[in-house]
């Protein structure tokens, strides 16, 4: 279950982190690069600007040389005009150069005759009719150098025609070549702007997109931040739903009971253990406050352990619903918080029942050793005395008259003498050492021959004998003669308590787990409940005449086949012994009950 929890988990934790990293890294860089082209954009915008105001312009002042030349205006009236252009926002200069570079008409009149670019740069400018510009610098009056704008190409200050215009043009043209610089066909005119707009646009551009980038790269470490403690807290939610499902897997599979109760006393945890020794269901107990549903004894052991060491291995008597009570080792202990804050009680326990058995079955051992002990030292010294006794029972008996009280009572000397010696006898075969002789035999024809022994005794008390003989049944690995006896011996102590008219059944048949299960039921008066737990200690016996050592030699014998025996049995009732042993010896677990 942990693993199908950690799985379904793992399935659902979304996309992977590469995928969500890589698609945030390419909407940046989408994003980013709009951005930078949009501020191409606005630059191209201004310079697309300056290249339309100084083609207005200087066509502006081609026109009006062109009027001034049929004005005859003077060459200051043209001065004027360059420097009233010169005014315009924005203008920085309007210059006239040859091919050479040098100027022929400035708005600034001290720069007329110098240089304004060299030959080589003229070359370099390739000009042409059709406006061009490029950026340059240049020193205002108070020597200060600033970036400019400028236009240039050839200047026009003629246009050509036909009609009266143009011949009126012809007639004057001698009279104005002298004084018209413009006449110059290969005069070229500079216009140049300064670039505060375009630089103070350009600015706001990149403060615009700067802050654009900034609040973008914001979202994206947030969203990086949002991602990772998204990651991390889905990464400690899997890691708390499988830490608790390993816990819950963990308590659930404990061989122990284990109940907890929150701070309210109300019940929280139950695991199957526990609703297996408790009989009952764990959702009769969840969710109700533990002193209506708990023993009071487990309340008064908390509020022990509230007050004292905590409450450990404490064995007490549970009722069940049945009206059966089983013995449970109870441990009862606070549960804190790493502040000391309390959060509930923990109570832990075992069915003692098992250990309970394994103590008797201790005891019994020991008894079994001490009577051995016994047994040993005094067999031989009894049988002596038991062979002249009974030699001398022998003898009154063939010398006294016959019917006579000295005969009866020779006869009785020697039966007693024989029964202490069965009792002897019994006694050393049930403390000797296991002496199977084990062959693989057929457990039908085994129950057949000892059915076989008792028939008689059956009939004469009028008992119906039951057995199925089933030829499914594997062959078991035995000794036919130590079973037989096991056999007999239950045979014999079920048609004693029969007595008459009754049944005897027997049944064999495979267990789930390939073992042989034999049981031994019959109709008779039964075992009172108070003796069930004694019926296979040795002497212990109903009978008058009995010894109390056949059960507890059944026992034995079914022990050494490596098997268990139980017995259910109530009065008026019957009684039933059910048998398992496997199908074959182990000879690991033979050699161990040996030297037990």
């Amino acid at each position: 279950m942990a693993t199908q929890l950690t799985q379904k988990s793992s399935q659902s934790s979304g996309l992977p982190v590469w995928i969500v990293l890589g698609s945030v890294a390419m909407l940046l860089g989408i994003i980013i690069t709009l951005a930078i082209k949009d501020l191409q954009r606005g630059r191209e915008v201004e310079l697309q600007t300056l290249r339309e105001k100084s083609a207005v312009l200087i066509l502006s002042f081609e026109s009006s040389a062109r009027t001034g030349m049929g004005m005859r205006w003077r060459e200051d009236q043209r001065q004027a005009l360059l420097e009233e252009m010169a005014y315009q926002p924005g203008v920085l200069y309007i210059a006239i150069t040859d091919r050479s570079g040098r100027i022929l008409a400035h708005t600034d009149p001290l720069r007329v005759g110098s240089q304004l670019y060299s030959q080589q740069e003229i070359e370099a400018l390739n000009v042409t009719g059709k406006e061009q510009w490029h950026m340059t610098s240049f020193l205002d009056r108070q020597d200060n150098r600033q970036q400019a704008f400028e236009t240039y190409r050839f200047f026009k200050s003629q246009k050509r025609g036909n009609g009266h215009g143009a011949h009126m043009m012809k007639m004057h043209r001698a009279e104005e070549a002298a004084d018209v610089v413009q006449d110059e066909p290969q005069a070229i005119i500079f216009a140049a702007f300064d670039t505060v707009a375009l630089d103070a646009a350009q600015a706001k551009d990149i403060r615009n997109t700067s802050i654009l980038l900034s609040i973008l790269l914001l979202l994206a470490l947030a969203c990086l931040m949002a991602l990772f403690w998204a990651r991390r807290y889905q990464r400690s939610s899997q890691q708390l739903q499988d830490s608790k499902a390993f816990s819950t897997e963990i308590i659930n599979n404990l061989p122990i009971g284990l109940i907890t109760t929150n701070a309210q006393r109300q019940i929280s945890v139950v695991n199957h253990a526990a609703e297996t020794m408790l009989n009952c269901r764990a959702d009769s107990l969840i969710g109700h406050n533990s002193h209506r549903v708990l023993p009071a004894e487990w309340e008064r052991l908390v509020d022990k352990n509230c007050s004292e060491q905590p409450i450990i291995e404490q064995e007490i008597e549970y009722g069940l619903a049945n009206g059966r009570t089983i013995p449970l080792s109870i441990s009862v202990a606070n549960i804190l918080n790493h502040s000391g804050h309390f959060l509930g009680n923990v109570f832990i326990f075992r069915d003692m029942r098992e250990v309970r058995q394994l103590q008797d079955e201790v005891r019994r051992k020991e008894k079994l050793a001490a009577i051995g002990d016994l047994a040993a030292g005094v067999a031989h010294e009894i049988r002596n005395p038991l062979s002249s006794i009974k030699g001398f029972a022998k003898y009154f008996e063939g010398r006294s008259p016959q019917g006579s009280e000295e005969q009866e009572l020779a006869k009785v000397m020697a039966k007693e003498v024989d029964r202490l010696n069965r009792v002897i006898t019994e006694l050393l075969a049930l403390v000797r050492p296991a002496d199977l002789r084990l062959q693989w035999v057929d457990v039908n024809e085994v129950i057949e021959h000892s059915l076989h022994l008792i028939r008689q005794d059956a009939e004469r008390k009028n008992i119906a004998l039951r057995y199925h003989c089933d030829s499914a049944l594997p062959v078991v690995e035995l000794d036919p003669d130590r079973f037989t006896q096991v056999l007999l011996n239950l045979y014999l102590n079920a048609i004693q308590a029969i007595d008459s008219d009754g049944w005897l059944e027997i049944v064999a048949e495979l267990t789930k787990e390939q073992e042989l299960r034999i049981t031994v039921t019959d109709s008779g008066k039964g075992i009172k409940p108070e003796d069930l737990t004694k019926i296979f200690n040795p002497y212990f016996t109903t009978k008058a005449a009995g010894t109390g050592l056949g059960l507890t030699m059944v026992q034995k014998v079914i022990e050494e086949h490596q098997g268990t025996i139980a017995v259910t049995s109530g009065p008026a009732s019957g009684t039933r012994f059910e048998m398992v042993i496997p199908l074959q010896h182990n000879e690991q677990e033979h050699t161990a009950h040996d030297e037990a």
